[in-house]
């Protein structure tokens, strides 16, 4: 088929013109708004959200590094020390970074010694918290382990060298159950520091450490450090310092404290040494101790089941945990009752014929000594004759009872700065029909005029109303710390003290029972005359013995005769000088029989180291009764020899060597160095 002839377009120039003009100016109204909203999105960048992204460029080029407050040094009266801090290393692993434990672990289990306690304990806390969390594998790393890993630190990402400060306590065993110990942060107890404790390794767990924690703690700083693209640190931009911990310095005296111990000598028990005016403690024992250095960082297995296994229980606080009957040393506080209360004067006599009987009873209540005739408040104290207390607590009512022994302090806690202390219990019938439903008996009423029977009373009341008696009648709360200082050039400041409450108001009545007191050691019929031979000064006291078991009918039998586990608990109660006390004391040793012939001398032994400085001699030991060997703590880092502080101590200044002490003092030795910083890791703050 044949094709015609094209056909000629006209082109409309004017046409083609208009819509050139017209799509030029769509386009450039499409520029315009594009640089519109480019311009208002450059100004929304640059001033509307400037504050948010300058924070965020700065949080990519500071980091903020915890700064750990320096813990308070705890020191004693005299200001030796007895807790403080040592430089030492850690091992943090971010697991995050470092990736699989069984990548490296072995390698690095061949630079350093990791125990399986370490590895275990590492396993847990990397199941239980997140992945770009440092967690500690392992503490106290020494020198040599420090130096061959920075060798091979780079092979190792996401596992670092920390360092630390280390508690350190130079006489751990001497006064374990006074100061206590630190231990590692557990997630109870991040719980209750809040965010603010996560960088913290240590929290007081016993003793001291445990009741002011939040003073020795001090509050955490930080500081702002510049780093690269990589992360590392260039220079320190800002700084907030964290504020240590406040110092503490006791009422203890070391001295006394290692007359105590060495008095006891193989025995157990505790004993309790105050300031009758003040209510200081100056001493205090709990028998046998432990090595609390061991804790710090985590206890082994071996050592931990070793203190559980030993039947002496070292790690049982006696003085703030432990209780029992006071036997005779709570008798001076009933004959104050009988006195106060008008039931008897201090000349009337009752006749001792060696068994008391309730009327309408055959059942008798017998005197450990016989009959002891006619009998006055003095005597009965002093020849310590049960027949005066058992008619007199009859007479009295377990009700008035009751109420003189709780105002005298018993059946409440001391309020000694310690944890969880013992309320001890006053007899009662309040007190029986919450645990039995037996009802309240006349017999036992007798029994507790001896200080037997449901009796329990901690070493710390019977010290406590022993110091009344020695003070004038004024209840003095005992407590450990007598000063603290926050901050190195900060004076000290004394710890206020509530006005005691007062346990009588007749002069007249306390004198008596002090008179009591004084022949009960110095009188020619004195249960405790053996102790005054060759004292140059006045003491008064009263001893005293629990039972363990109690006889059958009327056998009576010789507590040393009976196998060492079921002898009775000796106590003795005193304070010394008779006219000017200056010491009270309260012991307790258990299965130590008599008190006269065991904790008697114990207590001569205090009261000369302490008004004499004569320190005893080392006890021989009971071939009976041998202790099973501690555990003990290897030796940390190289720290001073503990000593004596300047009140203006310089802030990086180990603590200086001091004066020659009868204690022993700890091995000298020298800080360590300190690894550089990283931003993921935690500065510290001086060693104090």
């Amino acid at each position: 088929m044949a094709l015609g002839p094209r056909r000629r377009v006209i082109k409309n120039s004017a046409a083609e013109a208009n819509q050139f003009r017209l799509r030029s100016a769509f386009a450039f109204v499409c520029v315009l708004v594009a640089l519109a909203g480019l311009g208002f999105w450059y100004f929304r960048l640059q001033v509307l959200q400037h504050a948010d992204y300058a924070t965020r460029s700065e949080a990519n080029r500071i980091k903020l590094r915890p700064v750990v407050p320096g813990r308070g040094l705890i020191l004693d009266r005299k200001g030796r020390v007895l807790a403080d801090n040592v430089p030492a290393y850690r091992i943090e692993v971010t697991p995050f970074e470092a990736g699989k434990s069984e990548t490296w672990l072995p390698s690095l289990s061949k630079i350093m010694a990791l125990t399986p306690e370490d590895i275990a304990r590492f396993e847990d806390e990397r199941r239980a918290t997140r992945g770009f969390k440092p967690i500690t594998l392992k503490l106290r790393v020494t020198e040599d382990e420090a130096a061959r890993f920075a060798v091979d630190r780079w092979r190792y990402p996401g596992i670092d060298l920390v360092p630390y400060l280390n508690r350190r306590y130079p006489y751990g065993e001497l006064l374990s159950h006074v100061i206590g110990y630190v231990g590692r942060i557990d997630a109870d107890d991040l719980k209750s520091l809040g965010e603010g404790g996560a960088a913290l390794t240590h929290i007081g767990k016993t003793g001291l450490e445990r009741y002011y924690e939040d003073a020795l703690r001090g509050k955490v700083g930080y500081e702002q450090i510049e780093t690269n693209v990589d992360g590392r640190p260039m220079r320190q931009v800002g700084h907030v310092p964290a504020t240590p911990g406040a110092d503490l310095k006791l009422s203890i005296d070391l001295d006394l404290q290692q007359a105590m111990v060495t008095a006891f000598g193989d025995m157990d028990g505790s004993a309790v040494a105050m300031d009758p005016r003040t209510g200081e403690i100056l001493g205090m024992v709990s028998l046998p101790g432990y090595d609390t250095n061991l804790f710090v960082n985590g206890i082994s297995n071996v050592d931990y089941r070793a203190l559980m296994d030993n039947p002496s229980r070292p790690l049982f606080n006696r003085n703030v945990l432990g209780g029992g009957p006071p036997g005779s040393t709570v008798k001076p506080l009933i004959a104050l009752a009988g006195l106060d209360s008008g039931l008897r004067r201090p000349e009337d006599k009752v006749f001792s014929t060696g068994t008391f009987y309730i009327p309408g009873q055959k059942r008798g209540w017998r005197d450990a000594h016989g009959g002891a005739g006619w009998t006055d408040l003095r005597k009965s104290i002093a020849a310590s004759v049960n027949f005066y207390y058992y008619k007199l607590a009859y007479e009295m009512g377990i009700e008035r009872f009751d109420q003189y022994m709780r105002k005298y302090g018993f059946g409440d806690r001391t309020g000694i700065d310690l944890s969880g202390e013992n309320k001890g219990v006053v007899p009662s019938p309040q007190w029986k029909r919450t645990r039995s439903k037996e009802p309240w008996y006349a017999g036992e009423t007798v029994n507790a005029g001896i200080g037997q029977g449901y009796w329990i009373a901690t070493v710390l009341q019977l010290a406590r109303g022993t110091a009344a008696i020695a003070n004038g009648g004024n209840l003095v709360r005992p407590h450990l710390v007598a000063e603290r200082r926050d901050g190195y050039n900060a004076p000290w400041t004394p710890l206020p003290q509530d006005p005691p409450p007062r346990i009588t108001d007749n002069p007249d009545n306390l004198r008596a029972v002090q008179e009591g007191m004084i022949q009960t050691i110095h009188g020619a019929g004195g249960t405790g005359r053996a102790m005054a031979i060759g004292a140059p000064y006045m003491m008064a006291g009263k001893t005293g013995t629990a039972q363990k078991i109690s006889r059958k009918g009327n056998v009576s039998f010789d507590p040393h005769s009976l196998p060492y586990n079921l002898r009775h608990q000796a106590l003795f109660v005193g304070y010394a000088p008779a006219e000017n006390p200056t010491i009270a004391v309260a012991i307790s040793v258990e299965h130590g029989g008599f008190g006269g012939s065991t904790a008697a001398p114990i207590a001569r032994k205090i009261f000369d180291a302490w008004l004499l400085g004569k320190m005893p001699d080392p006890v021989p030991t009971d071939p009976k009764y041998v202790r099973p060997q501690m555990p003990h703590a290897e030796p940390i880092a190289p720290v001073a020899q503990a000593a004596a502080v300047p009140a203006t101590t310089a802030p990086a200044v180990a603590v200086p060597a001091g004066a020659a002490t009868p204690v022993a003092s700890p091995p000298a030795q020298q800080p360590q160095p300190q690894p550089p910083a990283t931003p993921e890791t935690p500065a510290q703050e001086p060693v104090r």
